[in-house]
């Protein structure tokens, strides 16, 4: 798959600091897709028939709901209900009429979602549009990062001297690497993500560790230095930005 390149927020992104660029481009993105689903697009035909179709997850729906948006919330919700019904009565009338799968388990064998109704209501529920459009943002971002570091010195500069990935967008962008890049190229991103992320990660686990070390009486009146957030930083660290208090 072919992705744009968006060079300006990866760029900010990472003058801006911060313990993952990634991290802090993905929560922008999100609060603009949460405002979006809320705003006027909630009344445009094809935003209606994709929502419909995939819903919201139970985050989003938690982050759109803290909007307090209440009726631009209930109108997108509502008619998203009213198509989830038909869907869930049509899966439980086929289900009435046949055993539900049950056979195919008692014979050891796994149904499909259209024989085990469980899993097809899980399936029409499952999904979620912000999601989606999220991930193909990120991977962009990824796509641009990984770009960037092999076209550009300056940039290859900044991401060396950067505080790091949380773990979740190393594996985004090493993904994205392989995808992108062969021989000596992906060698060399390989080996400048490894020696970014272990002197970074080393260096959270040290403040973390300095902070549990400040509960004991002996080093009360020690400086904290850069530990008062290691605990938000290191979890976010650990499985991105999901906490807060610390660093994106």
């Amino acid at each position: 798959m072919r992705y744009q390149l968006d060079t300006i927020p990866v760029w900010d992104a990472y003058k801006a600091g911060g313990e993952c660029p990634l991290c802090a481009l993905r929560q922008q993105n999100e609060a603009m897709y949460v405002d979006s689903f809320l705003g006027a697009s909630v009344m445009e035909p094809d935003t209606r028939v994709e929502v419909n179709e995939k819903g919201f997850c139970p985050e989003h729906f938690r982050q759109m709901f803290a909007q307090k948006n209440r009726l631009g919330l209930a109108l997108i919700t509502h008619t998203y209900m009213k198509d989830v019904i038909a869907s869930v009565d049509a899966i439980l009338e086929r289900a009435a009429q046949g055993d539900g799968g049950g056979f195919l388990r008692r014979l050891g064998g796994k149904p499909s979602a259209k024989e085990d109704p469980g899993a097809a209501v899980r399936a029409r529920t499952g999904k979620c549009v912000l999601c989606e459009r999220l991930d193909y943002t990120m991977r962009r971002y990824a796509y641009t990062l990984v770009h960037l570091f092999t076209h550009d010195r300056e940039f290859q500069r900044a991401f060396l001297d950067s505080q790091g990935l949380c773990l979740q967008d190393t594996a985004l962008v090493l993904d994205m690497a392989c995808e992108m890049l062969s021989g000596r190229e992906r060698a060399a991103f390989f080996a400048a993500v490894r020696d970014v992320q272990k002197k970074n990660l080393e260096r959270v686990e040290k403040e973390l560790e300095w902070f549990t070390l400040k509960f004991d009486y002996r080093n009360q009146d020690k400086p904290w230095g850069n530990s008062r957030d290691a605990l938000e930083r290191a979890i976010n660290k650990l499985q991105g930005a999901c906490v807060h208090g610390g660093e994106a």
